[in-house]
């Protein structure tokens, strides 16, 4: 019980940001009705993207459609998927696309960050084609992109090159226009550090922490947060930190953000480490709690 009340506790601390003082929602721990008649499904799917087809998994939540939908990106190297987030999202009510950029995880091509933010928006032009046999299920005007870590670049970068997409959530996300500005052993390193050395190399095709911190310092603040911030502005945006070393990143990004018109920033800080190992079900909690103050979400559990 004393556990529920902390987790309770952490969603009702959102209040003040705008977030409903509700409990935990209840698709955090629990299922939906079923529809037999309209299931809920997962489906691999093959996402098109600069001459190669990338490996994904559209997880569709029950109901006859069409859904609101989330784009769920991964890090460097996507050692967590986070698909307990999705898994949760869709008992809520959203659909959820994941998928492994190119050269990782065995989708084809080599793996590059400019391949990553391409692949982005290769995504999000799939979730609204009327062509594809899962359209009926996808809400094309209700599109929500969510990445996480270097996820969290790539998803501020497509929410930034895509109008459309509704709304953006950011976890624990890295500046890129950071990194860029590290002298380049330095940037090398933390690459590294970040793949996992060997262990993450070996899923991500053609790929070297070298080539990578040389990518990065060559497109310098071209693909930062500080580029982002405009565009994205107008739009909701959710941010939460960890105790990681990157929340002064997406701080300075929430605090761009709100200098612009319209803002819509929310900010939550969670103490966990990078991958929130011991704060899941809260990191779900706050994530289904922002999502369903968004117009035009499902009406959850």
């Amino acid at each position: 019980m004393r556990r529920l009340a902390v987790l309770a506790a952490l969603v009702l601390s959102l209040s003040p940001l705008g977030v409903r003082a509700d409990p935990v929602p209840a698709a955090v721990g629990a299922d939906p009705p079923g529809d037999p008649a309209h299931p809920a499904a997962m489906t691999p799917v093959a996402i098109p993207s600069h001459g190669v087809k990338l490996t994904g998994v559209l997880y569709s939540a029950a109901g006859p459609g069409p859904h609101p939908t989330v784009l769920l990106l991964h890090g460097l190297p996507g050692f967590e998927e986070n698909l307990d987030l999705a898994q949760a999202m869709r008992r809520d009510g959203w659909n959820v696309l994941t998928l492994h950029y190119r050269g990782a995880w065995g989708s084809p091509g080599g793996y590059t960050f400019s391949h990553c933010m391409e692949d982005a928006l290769a995504a999000l032009t799939w979730l609204r084609d009327p062509d594809i046999i899962q359209a009926p299920l996808i809400d094309p005007a209700k599109i929500v992109v969510v990445g996480h870590s270097f996820g969290g670049a790539v998803a501020a970068y497509a929410a930034a090159h895509d109008p459309q997409v509704m709304a953006t959530a950011l976890i624990s996300a890295v500046d890129p226009a950071f990194l860029a500005a590290l002298p380049r052993k330095t940037a090398t390193q933390a690459i590294d550090q970040n793949i996992g050395g060997p262990l993450g190399l070996h899923v991500l095709a053609g790929a070297s922490a070298d080539a990578l911190a040389e990518e990065m310092v060559a497109a310098g603040k071209s693909w930062g947060f500080a580029q982002d911030a405009k565009a994205i502005s107008g739009r909701p945006l959710l941010i939460v930190t960890a105790d990681d070393g990157y929340a002064s990143q997406s701080q300075a990004l929430a605090d761009a953000v709100e200098t612009k018109d319209g803002a819509q920033v929310q900010i939550l800080h969670l103490s966990a480490d990078h991958s929130y190992s011991g704060a899941r079900i809260a990191l779900e909690a706050a994530l289904l709690r922002w999502l369903e103050n968004l117009p035009g979400a499902p009406a959850g559990m």
